[in-house]
């Protein structure tokens, strides 16, 4: 692990990394957990969803964003997530944990389930502003990742991708997984383009993250 590695430049003015700030500051509950189509709960406000494999620190995040050390559930199982998480505030903001992908253990009629579920919700939610598609930078983008870039890209979803664990990369490897993400992310139309460096042990990059969150929530009328 690596605990030097140098944050990244922040393109967000102090005007908005406050706005993130207090976005996250608030009050933040569980609020739902779907396991089907029916479940759902009704659209409230703006939605951003968390998805990744299975163990790439979604939980994490989403409890450093947050400020909760235990609002999500972490686990060491991976593929424990078996539903859709709602969280909310009193903003107008609330967060999605999807379930992770990638679990080759799960039986097959639930990985079934649970993709139907996920194209239910990409496909349906007209306030689902962003998914943050989280990437483990140890290991930077796989095979797997290509159905759910191609997923969100049918959903016409506009998606950005996270880099999770960075403490654990060495800063000099980096830049070339930073090119190597980015490169494979053009060819997808709608992931955003700009890439995020995070580490849920060292908060690195949580207030550019926080920023960004906000300003989507300005763009589209909700701060």
């Amino acid at each position: 692990m690596n605990d030097e590695a140098p944050a990244p430049a922040s393109s967000f003015t102090r005007a908005e990394t406050e706005a993130g700030r207090k976005l996250f500051a608030g009050d933040w509950q569980f609020a739902w957990a779907a396991g089907s189509v029916e479940a759902l709960p009704p659209m409230r406000g703006v939605e951003i969803a968390f998805a990744g494999r299975s163990n790439v620190g979604k939980s994490s995040l989403i409890n450093a964003l947050t400020g909760r050390r235990a609002l999500a559930r972490t686990s060491h199982t991976p593929g424990r997530t078996q539903e859709l998480i709602f969280f909310t505030a009193p903003s107008k903001l609330t967060l999605v944990d999807m379930p992770g992908y990638g679990y080759a253990a799960a039986a097959k009629t639930k990985i079934k389930a649970w993709t139907t579920l996920i194209h239910a919700f990409l496909m349906g939610r007209a306030n689902l502003a962003r998914v943050y598609l989280l990437i483990d930078a140890r290991h930077g983008l796989k095979p797997v990742d290509d159905t759910v870039l191609a997923t969100l890209d049918k959903a016409a979803v506009n998606y950005q991708v996270v880099l999770t664990k960075t403490d654990e990369v060495k800063p000099a490897d980096l830049p070339a997984l930073l090119a190597a993400t980015r490169a494979a992310l053009a060819k997808h139309p709608a992931a955003y383009p700009e890439v995020v460096l995070t580490s849920s042990r060292t908060d690195a990059g949580i207030a550019e993250l926080r920023a960004a969150i906000a300003r989507l929530l300005k763009e589209r009328g909700a701060a």
